[in-house]
């Protein structure tokens, strides 16, 4: 397994995702001329967060995992040689360490948006596995039993917006009703206010 942002899905998502159409890129508000700086404060393999860095948004990833952020930072590197993708990945930082904390204790700007698309317990209604890929990376990483706390410190350093990816059917996080959700086949984006 490796993060590979000049090539496969990053790649083909970058030239024919549905640009600023996509559903991140609305939950996270690119809208008109507008590119947030955005803090992905559980980045996992980046994916997002490249999508919004693609889209011209200044992006902080936090990633907790050894593991998850070892393969960002050679995927991030090796990006930075790519001709065609090495203006994405200059977008891109990458803060090692727990988001609960980090949220906490911002060092940087105050980003407009936080984006938080937590791992969570199995609670799919269908028996079909996610890709093989998903699944390595959920067995090494694990759950984010502790998602529910970070609901509280994104809102109190979002400018803007906090942007929450869930699967459709998936609880709220924290059982907090956002302000306006956004509903895709298999996944719905919760946006809560600031405060």
């Amino acid at each position: 397994m490796r993060v590979d942002f000049a090539g496969g899905a990053a790649e083909w998502r970058r030239k024919h995702g549905g640009g600023r159409g996509q559903g991140v890129a609305r939950a996270c508000g690119l809208k008109g001329g507008a590119t947030p700086r955005v803090l992905d404060a559980t980045a996992g393999l980046g994916r997002d967060a490249f999508v919004l860095a693609a889209l011209g948004c200044e992006v902080d990833l936090i990633e907790r995992s050894p593991l998850a952020a070892a393969l960002l930072e050679d995927g991030l590197a090796r990006a930075a040689l790519d001709a065609e993708v090495a203006a994405i990945a200059a977008r891109m930082r990458l803060y090692r360490g727990g988001a609960a904390e980090l949220l906490a204790n911002w060092p940087g700007a105050r980003p407009e948006v936080i984006y938080l698309d937590p791992m969570f317990p199995d609670t799919r209604r269908k028996s079909a596995l996610s890709k093989k890929e998903m699944q390595a990376f959920q067995a090494v990483v694990g759950a984010d039993l502790d998602a529910d706390a970070l609901l509280a410190p994104a809102r109190a350093l979002a400018l803007e917006r906090v942007a929450v990816k869930r699967p459709r059917h998936a609880p709220l996080l924290a059982g907090l009703t956002p302000a306006y959700s956004l509903e895709g086949d298999s996944v719905r984006f919760d946006v809560y206010l600031p405060g």
